[in-house]
């Protein structure tokens, strides 16, 4: 009981499915994580060029956008928890898929279709789907709260999939060639896909959305999952894939191939630092929510996200490998303090029976904008002169991204802040 008392608000009010949401989240980032470390060195090592990296990347999350796109929009009327198993079966497949093949051709059919995530971080219908059902099932008090401690699990999963990645395939390259070493990390991820199904499948009927008691559905709503909300998440969306698109030009899987072309870093290294990345991220979610509390949900979203935009063009800049460190988990230690507070506001300005369909159009938006910007930093690193550009304009689109977002939102609050 001392135990249950001494736990943050937030998360004592959970119920068990909420507490299985974030076993979810935690197994789905660790495989995020420790994919993201060795997937550019995977595929080069089976023959593709930098270019053909890219592309491949690239196609990958258009491939996750209409997946989720499908499956999101469907979830709160088919249930959340059947279409959370088979987004994991399409992580499972892919990872499968990947692990099976070196043909161009096939991966990008395996990626497309499946669910890779090369930058760490979510991709795929879980997280729209899991953020409705705890939004669902948490008072609109603690929702922020509850938000953060979701994002900073997801954190320290994929810093701790990070140091597994870069720790597991550097010990086993002293019995097996790299390409094995990096494989064997594809066939966990594919693995822990597998595991994720079987969690879902425990979830009850409590995460599910009861049209009696959460509005009527409508045509409108049944055809394109949005009614009363559209406008408003549109405009999110659009905004959503302007962050997105500068981030995607160095997803986290680009940053690790950065580090070592520019110092020569192996993977063992990159994976501690990422580890300790991720893990500043995460503590810095949990600052989100006090601060949230004090100036409201938008302004903490750009106050925070503003100097670590800053901080990431100054990341290429640093002239020795300490410093360069130094500067990327300062910008690591505020850049996730926009994750749950944006997370939260999405929730609160959509009448409940639309949240899963607003999280995925607005998670949709995102894994669109990121899909297109691998595919110009591949070319980008393909050539020596041009390797820190991807930095420059991954900062720049990020701070305008701040800039409109606060203008154009400052003005509508959450319930909870009227």
């Amino acid at each position: 009981m001392s135990t249950i008392k001494a736990m943050p608000i937030g998360l004592r009010i959970l119920t068990p499915d909420g507490r299985l949401l974030f076993v979810t989240r935690f197994t789905r980032l660790f495989a995020y994580g420790s994919l993201s470390v060795i997937l550019v060195f995977y595929l080069i090592g089976l023959g593709l060029t930098s270019a053909e990296v890219g592309l491949v990347l690239t196609l990958t999350l258009v491939g996750d956008v209409v997946v989720s796109l499908y499956l999101t929009t469907r979830a709160d009327r088919i249930g959340r928890r059947r279409m959370l198993i088979v987004g994991s079966t399409l992580m499972a497949a892919a990872g499968l898929a990947f692990a099976s093949t070196r043909n161009e051709f096939f991966l990008i059919v395996a990626g497309t279709i499946g669910v890779i995530s090369p930058s760490g971080h979510e991709v795929g219908p879980f997280l729209s789907i899991e953020q409705a059902a705890l939004s669902h099932i948490i008072p609109a008090r603690a929702r922020t709260e509850v938000l953060a401690w979701y994002t900073m699990a997801g954190s320290l999963a994929t810093a701790m999939g990070a140091l597994f990645g870069g720790f597991v395939t550097q010990a086993m390259q002293r019995i097996m060639t790299p390409l094995a070493s990096y494989r064997s990390l594809v066939v966990v991820y594919a693995t822990l896909g597998i595991l994720q199904a079987f969690l879902f499948a425990r979830l009850s009927d409590s995460v599910e959305v009861n049209p009696v008691h959460d509005g009527t559905v409508s045509k409108t709503t049944r055809l394109f999952g949005l009614t009363h909300s559209r406008s408003i998440v549109l405009k999110l969306s659009s905004l959503f894939a302007l962050d997105s698109f500068g981030g995607g030009f160095v997803v986290q899987s680009f940053a690790a191939y950065w580090f070592y072309l520019r110092f020569g870093v192996e993977p063992q290294t990159l994976g501690a630092i990422f580890f300790w990345a991720n893990l500043f991220a995460g503590i810095s979610a949990l600052l989100a929510s006090r601060l949230a509390a004090r100036i409201g949900l938008v302004r903490t979203m750009v106050v925070t996200h503003l100097p670590s935009n800053l901080l990431l063009i100054l990341v290429p800049v640093m002239p020795t490998l300490p410093l360069a460190i130094l500067v990327l988990l300062l910008r690591f230690s505020i850049s996730q303090m926009d994750v749950p507070t944006r997370q939260s506001y999405t929730m609160a300005v959509v009448p409940a029976l639309e949240r899963s369909a607003a999280g995925g159009f607005t998670g949709i938006a995102r894994t669109t904008g990121a899909a297109f910007s691998p595919l110009f930093a591949g070319f980008l690193f393909a050539r020596p002169s041009l390797v820190n550009v991807p930095f420059f304009l991954a900062g720049t689109l990020k701070i305008v991204y701040d800039l409109l977002l606060y203008f154009s939102f400052r003005k509508l609050r959450p319930p909870e802040e009227r």
